[in-house]
């Protein structure tokens, strides 16, 4: 198991003891085998530290992890569950988690995130009491596509199609797996099923959040200079940040359209707004706006829970040995189909 997990159970009160119920958000922290607590009322704006140039403190190792949806489920009709439902929901990916494959197979050739201290379940997770991280539109689903972003998404389906199988080629396989990009670097910053740790510094004039998976750092100046100019694009776009009272307040363009959140375009103007709320959680929001793509804005909203450091160094790299074996593995499969279905046509 990993440091990070034995020194968390030395400060088990960190999670099953923070509760958070602000307005338009609700989350207890849990850890395994702990039912989520139960919330408490409406917290007061919180006015704990500030940095040594007076900004507020948001300074520390935090996860975002959880297992909370970022649209609503179907079978779902209501914006946040009781306290027993949202155990319910959980335990199912928990247990899906933390169960061991068969050995021999082809799904045991993975990681055991579990023996490692490295899922959410074992690493600690905040049990968010909403049923979608998605808040706006209320219905917590994504808006309708424009016909341009119908259009777009048409063209991405085809242009897939054209190379062939996920296993077919390096460049058919996702993002994450080239250890190019990951959900947990964003922006926005989304939870996936581990390593969803980040640590935040704050100097004067610049914020740096540090994102153990990839070990991204992104450094947002505060001196309101402009963005880089439009024919400048980048992976992760363009930030320049700002407070609004006790609120970070991040803004990012340019987008170079290569790591599409959710299918935007490269004109996704993103607004992202970290608020401390209590010694140990940060309401972290975000605002997606890209005209070209959905008929309307939309926003959502998550926790992040203080939790232990150091950051770890991931050391995830372009062509590594994993996406190698997966494409041997495949052509291996391949040749395997091929030998057998010409035993059986001699014996025909």
């Amino acid at each position: 198991m990993t440091p990070r997990f034995f020194v968390s159970l030395g400060v088990v009160g960190i999670f099953v003891a923070a509760v958070l119920l602000a307005p338009g958000f609700a989350a207890a922290q849990v850890t395994p085998g702990a039912a989520a607590v139960k919330a408490t009322a409406p917290a007061k704006a919180w006015t704990g530290a500030r940095t040594p140039d007076g900004q507020p403190d948001l300074q520390g190792f935090w996860t975002n992890a959880g297992y909370t949806p970022l649209q609503r489920p179907d079978n779902v009709t209501k914006e946040f569950f009781t306290r027993e439902e949202a155990v319910e929901f959980e335990k199912k990916f928990v247990d899906y988690e933390t169960s061991q494959t068969v050995p021999g197979t082809i799904p045991d050739v993975h990681y055991d995130h579990t023996q490692f201290g490295l899922d959410r379940s074992v690493a600690g997770y905040s049990s968010n009491l909403r049923t979608s991280l998605i808040v706006d539109p209320p219905n917590g689903k994504l808006p309708p596509l424009t016909a341009e972003g119908q259009k777009r998404a048409a063209e991405r389906a085809e242009a897939r199609k054209r190379m062939g199988g996920p296993y077919d080629a390096a460049e058919n396989l996702p993002l994450g797996s080239r250890c190019l990009m990951m959900d947990r670097v964003g922006p926005p910053m989304l939870y996936g099923n581990y390593n969803n740790n980040y640590q935040i510094v704050q100097a004067p004039g610049y914020v740096m959040i540090l994102t153990e998976m990839l070990h991204d750092a992104r450094i947002i100046p505060l001196d309101g200079r402009p963005h880089v100019p439009q024919s400048a694009r980048q992976w992760t776009g363009s930030y320049r940040g700002r407070w609004d009272g006790n609120t970070l307040v991040v803004e990012t363009t340019n987008f170079n359209g290569k790591n599409p959140f959710q299918g935007a375009s490269e004109n996704m103007r993103l607004t992202e707004r970290f608020t401390r709320v209590d010694e140990n959680t940060i309401r972290y929001q975000f605002t997606v706006d890209d005209p070209s793509h959905w008929t309307r804005p939309w926003s959502a909203e998550l926790p992040m829970m203080k939790t232990i450091g150091p950051i770890f160094e991931h050391a995830c790299h372009e062509g590594n040995y994993g996406l190698y074996n997966i494409l041997a593995g495949a052509r291996a499969e391949e040749k395997r189909a091929a030998e057998e279905a010409a035993r059986k046509g001699s014996k025909q």
